[in-house]
Formats: structure tokens, sequence, C-alpha cells
């Protein structure tokens, strides 16, 4: 077999390869659930309206028409009322009373630790200081006789989460690697980031709130666009997107902030903790994204030193993978409309 035979045949095998890795990846993202926002929290809030006598509202993000099903496990000898059900856009609260001592012992929410969610919880006491916390599924176990500790903190980690787990985000922030890449794509991140705070502490803080499937079909749709400016730009064209990086990326970070901020107001925050609770979010958002841009730029600069050939193959299969993976959750979050007619 001749030299360049073998090449020949080693470059269709690496083709494949390469299609074969990207395209699993494809179809693995695209079994995920049809709303990408995974990171989506949960809020327990406990109020004693008399002497040993609390009001309890258990509010639940549902996600692809699915609640947790996650119950709270009080202490032992708590008397429990049965709960009434109320569903809200993408939110069902069960609202019961719980009849004991919730000074002492532990509440539980046994399952959450096969979930990406995490758990506000936040108890009011006649004669008590009050106590707020963040259960995660690591430690979904709160000790009520345990030290009292803000949950604020814990929103830097919920804010990497965020872009780590939300698979639309991290999409489109790949995508914005590829369509602008170099350093301006630092700026063009953060641009992202601005508009995605300023809508998360409207709808946070000012209630101001869009329906949740329309505004999850707009942002699948902003991946697919960002998709083909991607294809666009590969082929030579001048595209809006690489005209306009800032503008485009600052206007789709509003439309993405409503996604995660419409689910939050309808759970709630727990008083107090609202503005710094949005900041640091906000900080750990803009970290994830660093994160996940210096990986997509140091794979980019590793394919590069490969050769030109394999830096423009991996362009085009993500670019086409990105793009298929969006269209795939416009056609499933569009059905449901059809489904009601």
């Amino acid at each position: 077999m001749s030299r360049v035979s073998l090449s020949a045949n080693l470059t269709a095998i690496t083709r494949l390869l390469l299609a074969g890795l990207v395209w699993s990846c494809v179809f693995w993202t695209m079994a995920m659930p049809a709303n990408a926002h995974e990171v989506r929290p949960a809020f327990l809030r406990i109020t004693e309206v008399s002497q040993e006598n609390f009001q309890v509202v258990w509010k639940q993000p549902i996600i692809s028409g699915r609640r947790l099903r996650i119950d709270p496990t009080f202490p032992e000898g708590c008397m429990q009322t049965e709960p009434t059900l109320d569903r809200a856009g993408s939110t069902v609260a069960e609202r019961f009373n719980v009849t004991c001592n919730l000074q002492q012992g532990e509440i539980s929410l046994p399952g959450l630790e096969n979930t990406l969610t995490d758990v506000f919880v936040q108890i009011t006491y006649l004669d008590a200081e009050p106590r707020a916390t963040l259960l995660k599924p690591a430690d979904p176990v709160l000790s009520l006789s345990g030290p009292t500790a803000s949950p604020a903190k814990d929103y830097l980690g919920i804010g990497v989460e965020h872009i780590i787990y939300g698979w639309d985000h991290l999409l489109f922030v790949i995508g914005l690697a590829l369509l602008v890449g170099g350093r301006k794509v630092w700026g063009v991140a953060t641009a992202f980031t601005l508009a995605h705070s300023i809508t998360l502490a409207a709808t946070a803080l000012g209630g101001i709130v869009l329906p949740s499937r329309p505004v999850e079909i707009l942002i699948a749709g902003s991946i697919v666009l960002l998709g083909v400016e991607i294809l666009r730009k590969r082929k030579g064209r001048r595209t809006l997107g690489a005209r306009r990086p800032y503008l485009i990326a600052f206007v789709v970070g509003l439309i993405h902030g409503f996604g995660f901020a419409g689910a939050l107001a309808e759970i709630g925050l727990p008083q107090g903790t609202e503005l710094l609770a949005l900041l640091l979010f906000n900080i750990g958002v803009e970290l994830g994204q660093f994160a996940v841009i210096g990986a997509a730029l140091f794979v980019l600069w590793g394919l590069s030193k490969l050769g030109r050939y394999w830096r423009r193959s991996a362009e085009f299969l993500v670019s086409y993978g990105i793009a298929t993976v969006a269209m795939f959750w416009v056609i499933q979050r569009v059905m449901p409309y059809f489904g009601s007619v």
C-alpha cells in the first residue's frame, strides 16, 4: 500500500472517528429533557403560626412536565396534615401543617441526591431566631439544633452549576468561543452575563415574569441562529454576529436570563439575602463561563497544533451539533402548542 493511500485511509478513519464522537455527544444531549435549564431551585418555607404549630409550603420546579416527587421528612413524632396541591406556571406547591418542636432533630429530603436541584430552606419561629440554609443533593439533611448560617455564599456555586449543567447556556457559551474567538470572546461573554443579570434581577426582585414556554423556545432558537452564524462565518461571509458580537450577546443574554429567573421568581428567595445572593450567583455565572471558554479555546489551540484540518473539522462538526441539538429543543418545546389545539 502506497504512502498516499495509507494517508488517505487514515484521514478517512479520522473523520469517521471525529464524526462518531461528536454525534454521540449530540444524541446524548438530545436525550436530555426538553427543558435544558437543569439547575432549578426548590423552596421549603416553614412558618410557626402558634406554639409548635407550623405552616409548610413546599415549592418544587416542574421539569419536562414532572415535579421532583420528593417529600420533606420531619423529626420523629411530628404530626402532619394532608397536603393541598397548587400548580402555577412551572412550579407546584404543596401546603400542609406540621405540629411538633422544630428546634431539634433533623429535616431531610430523601431522593434529592438523585437530582441537580438545590433547596432553599427558611424556618421562621415565634420566639427564636429564624433559620435559613441551602440544602444540596450532596447533603440533603438540615440539623435543627446546629448553628444557623446564611445560604447566600452558596449562590456562587449555584451560578457555576447554572453554566456547567444548564445545557442551553453551555452550548451558547461554546458557540461564542467558536464565533468570536481570541481575546474578544471574554468581553462578549461578559456582555452576555451583564444582560443575564439584568433580567434575573428584574424578575427576582421586581416581579417581571414572562411565560416560561415562549422564553424556552426563544432560548433554543437563539442557539440555532448562533450555530448558523458560525457556519456562515466559516464560509467567509460577513455575519451580523461577527460585526456586532457584543450587541448580539447582550440581546440574547436578556432572553436567557428570563429562563432561569422565571423559575426563581415563582419559587422565591429567602428573605434578607436577595441582593447578596443575586450578586454571588452572577459572579458564579461569570466564573463558569470563563472556565468553559478557557477550556474551549485550549482545545481549539491543541487542534490547531495538530493541523489546520483537525481544527476545521472539529469546528464544522461542533457547529452542526450545536445547531442540531438546539433545533431539536425548538421542535420539542413547540410541540405542546400543537397538542393543545
